[in-house]
C-alpha cells in the first residue's frame, strides 16, 4: 500500500512537471512570435517604399508667375497620411508629396521614421502658403506647426525652397 501511494506521488509530480513544462513552452513561443520582434526591430516597417507620380504641381508667386513645377504624389487617406514619407530613404529635388486635408485647419507634422531632410510647405484652402519649416531635423518627434490655418501640405527636399526663393504668399496648383 505505501508502495502504490508512493507511485502515485511520483505520477502526480511526473503530471506537474509535464504540465509546468508545457505551459513554459507554451509562453515561450508566444514570446517569440508576439512580443520579441517588436522589442528587437528598430523600424517597425521596413517595406521599401518609392515615389508613385499621381501629377505635377507648380509652384507660382503671389502674381500667379511660375516659379518651378514638381511631380507629385498625392496622399489623402488616414494611413497614408500618417506614413507620409517615412522610411523613404531618398527623393530627387523636382519630387513632392501633397497632403490633402477635407477641411482648413492649424495643422503639426513630424518627421519620426523620415530618413530625408524636408522642407514642409504649409498651404490655405486659397492654395496661398502661409508658412514654410525649411531643413526639418531628420527621425525627429519635433512639431512642425502651421502659424495659420492649412489644407494642404507640401513635402520637398530640404533647400528646394530656398533654391527657388518661394515664401509665404507664393501660391501652389496642381
Amino acid at each position: 500500500m505505501k508502495k502504490q501511494n508512493a507511485n502515485r506521488g511520483k505520477t502526480a509530480n511526473r503530471k506537474k512537471i509535464f504540465y509546468a513544462a508545457g505551459a513554459i513552452i507554451v509562453i515561450a513561443v508566444y514570446v517569440i512570435a508576439f512580443i520579441l520582434p517588436n522589442f528587437t526591430s528598430k523600424e517597425p516597417d521596413q517595406t521599401e517604399y518609392t515615389f508613385m507620380k499621381d501629377g505635377t504641381l507648380t509652384f507660382t508667386d503671389s502674381l500667379n508667375n511660375p516659379i518651378t513645377k514638381i511631380d507629385l504624389e498625392i496622399v489623402s487617406s488616414d494611413y497614408d497620411t500618417q506614413l507620409g514619407l517615412m522610411f523613404r530613404r531618398s527623393m530627387e529635388m523636382n519630387q513632392g508629396m501633397l497632403f490633402i486635408f477635407p477641411e482648413q485647419e492649424t495643422r503639426s507634422f513630424w518627421m519620426r521614421n523620415t530618413y530625408i531632410s524636408l522642407d514642409m510647405i504649409f498651404v490655405n484652402a486659397d492654395k496661398k502658403i502661409v508658412t514654410i519649416h525649411k531643413n526639418t531635423k531628420t527621425l525627429s518627434d519635433q512639431s512642425y506647426p502651421s502659424t495659420e490655418p492649412a489644407q494642404y501640405v507640401v513635402e520637398v527636399v530640404a533647400g528646394f525652397a530656398d533654391k527657388y526663393s518661394l515664401k509665404v504668399g507664393d501660391r501652389i496648383n496642381w
